[in-house]
């Protein structure tokens, strides 16, 4: 099955006041550690990283950065989790969110597969009930209302933004533009813009996609041109080489700060109002995902975001986070 999602329409482009500017987003996938090369599992999983994010708070601290952590259930259990962020929430330093992992979440009672770890994918009252109950679990461990969530997996359906608008959830983060997951049963966003959008019903919901860019001199084809380099991988790399197309997401995951740069760079000229950041908090210690696997891969995390926030720095983009973004955002009907 496949999960389809229609593309905004152009005047659903979301519009900002004028001092925004432009801005960056920091979001932290929040989330236990998994082998993500075995199948799911609702029970193998860690949380051994957890304590890393007193260390990574601070330095985003350092930074004048908000990150807006983006938690799961395991995370909502975690005592530890509930103190470093709670601490630093009172304190407004950081912002906290919601992201489904249903094969994690209770109530479990679809088949834990890859289809089903799309929590679009799922009936809609099981995927408004695990999403409730996540909810209500980060309103009490947390001390603290979220205002934003990602869909595991980026795994929108075609039911989620009704609940989004009915639990009065104002803003999402689920898309990643330029990227198609069709083939592993997800959502195809490789039609959907970069610039935030106002979606759901009545347009009660403000979409900030995930930040991905091409850059290349065939950059403006890349939407047409990606889905054949993803079944070629000898002729991605090619493309990439030779400077005709790269896919370039702003995450230390699997990108260097090079990359990012260029990135940003195609994503200021073009206007973007936001940029969107995100990684896996796993990646805060070696061994949990496959972007970090030893101290020397921390060392090259924790430096990625030291040479970005240099540069947005320089190119004058102020960090910013999601109540500001709400408090800037102009209304659909204004």
């Amino acid at each position: 099955m496949t999960n389809m999602l229609v593309p905004p329409t152009a005047n659903s482009r979301a519009k900002f006041s004028d001092s925004f500017g432009q801005r960056s987003l920091l979001t932290v996938d929040t989330e236990e550690e998994f082998d993500w090369n075995k199948p799911f599992s609702a029970n193998e999983h860690g949380l051994e990283h957890v304590s890393q994010l007193q260390l990574f708070q601070k330095f985003c601290e350092n930074l004048n950065v908000s990150p807006v952590y983006l938690v799961d259930w395991p995370i909502t259990q975690s005592p530890m989790a509930c103190e470093i962020l709670s601490d630093a929430i009172r304190r407004g330093k950081a912002e906290i969110g919601i992201q489904l992992h249903p094969w994690v979440n209770p109530p479990h009672d679809e088949e834990v597969t890859e289809q089903n770890s799309y929590a679009g994918n799922l009936p809609a009252a099981l995927e408004r009930e695990k999403f409730i109950r996540l909810r209500d679990a980060i309103i009490q461990n947390f001390g603290a209302e979220p205002m934003i969530y990602r869909a595991g997996r980026y795994g929108l359906g075609p039911q989620t933004q009704q609940l989004l608008a009915d639990t009065g959830t104002a803003v999402d983060t689920s898309v990643r533009s330029n990227f198609d997951y069709s083939k592993f049963g997800g959502p195809n966003y490789s039609r959907h813009p970069l610039h935030p959008y106002w979606t759901g019903p009545d347009a009660q919901v403000l979409e900030l996609p995930v930040t991905t860019v091409f850059w290349g001199m065939l950059r403006r084809q890349g939407p047409m041109l990606q889905s054949v380099l993803d079944q070629a991988s000898p002729l991605r790399g090619a493309f990439s080489k030779f400077g005709l197309l790269e896919r370039i997401a702003l995450t230390p995951e699997g990108v260097t700060a090079q990359e990012a740069l260029r990135g940003i760079d195609i994503a200021l000229d073009d206007e973007l109002p936001l940029l969107v950041l995100s990684f896996h908090s796993p990646s805060l210690a070696p061994g949990h995902t496959p972007y970090v696997k030893d101290k020397a891969g921390v060392d090259r995390l924790y430096n990625w975001f030291r040479d970005i926030y240099g540069y947005l720095e320089q190119r004058g983009v102020r960090p910013t986070n999601v109540r500001e973004i709400m408090q800037n955002a102009v209304l659909p009907t204004d």
